[in-house]
């Protein structure tokens, strides 16, 4: 039911996007995409459904004989303590029929307990794949990545950082892998440093080093993130990773702006010459 109603949204969602867009080949594809996707819904569910009734009836089955089981254990040890007086011969007998029954209810437990492992990892598979079905219709029902980069560019040119911070979040959340990804991670940290807020900046300027190292915004994340460790008051983490611009890109204009910045602390632009003499 819930997936029937995140689907009827869904679609709802993608009827209500077609307007503002207008009709175009590219929002006919996302339509069709999620229906697709609700269609395989639909399947996996019956298979699902059709899958938990087997389970079940196992359960049911294994849950009848073990108390069954239960109930002639039960009969047998009355009738043992009514007839141990008559015979040690008959005693013996019905304790070995006990022990018999004893080691088939222990058997009838394992073939429980090893069908309820199973239906609770069905129940999990099932869960994580709709989770992923979810998230894909999500990214279905999203604007087209160049749109929606462009869109929080622009916003963030007009200085409407607020709204420029919710597209470039958006973005990530939705083509997290492309190229543009780290650039949306240096436009939020670029507007985290120009409000102070420097901790957070380190945090999504590292993401760009980290993951797009040889996207066209990891010089400059570099060498905002060394200003910012500078303005937090970890001036040697700074320093060091303001050397790291002029060592990797040394011909660039953030190489140019870390020389400088690293000549105004009077620290060498080289690691392990020290502090820069008043001559130099």
């Amino acid at each position: 039911m819930k997936i029937q109603r995140f689907s009827i949204a869904l679609v709802i969602l993608v009827g209500a996007i077609t307007p503002a867009w207008g009709v175009s080949k590219e929002i006919v594809q996302l339509q069709t995409q999620v229906q697709q996707l609700q269609d395989q819904m639909t399947n996996m569910k019956q298979s699902f459904d059709q899958q938990m009734g087997v389970m079940q009836h196992l359960i049911e089955q294994s849950t009848d004989n073990v108390n069954k089981v239960a109930n002639s254990i039960n009969q047998l040890q009355q009738s043992l303590e009514k007839q141990q007086s008559d015979s040690g011969a008959r005693v013996d007998q019905v304790s070995g029929q006990i022990q018999a029954l004893n080691d088939t209810l222990d058997e009838l437990k394992a073939r429980l307990s090893k069908v309820s492992q199973e239906l609770e990892a069905m129940q999990s598979a099932q869960q994580t794949l709709a989770a992923t079905q979810a998230q894909q219709q999500q990214q279905a029902a999203a604007p087209p990545p160049d749109v929606l980069y462009n869109n929080a560019l622009r916003d963030y040119n007009a200085g409407k950082n607020d709204l420029a911070v919710q597209e470039f979040s958006d973005y990530i959340k939705y083509y997290p892998t492309t190229d543009l990804a780290g650039n949306s991670y240096f436009y939020l940290a670029d507007m985290q440093f120009r409000q102070g807020n420097y901790q957070e900046a380190v945090k999504n300027y590292d993401q760009v080093i980290q993951n797009f190292p040889t996207g066209n915004k990891a010089p400059a994340a570099e060498l905002k993130k060394g200003l910012a460790l500078i303005e937090l008051g970890q001036k040697d983490d700074g320093v060091t990773a303001l050397r790291h611009v002029i060592q990797r890109y040394p011909r660039s204009t953030e190489a140019t702006q870390a020389r400088d910045r690293l000549r105004k602390l009077g620290v060498s632009a080289s690691a392990g010459t020290g502090r820069r003499s008043p001559g130099e």
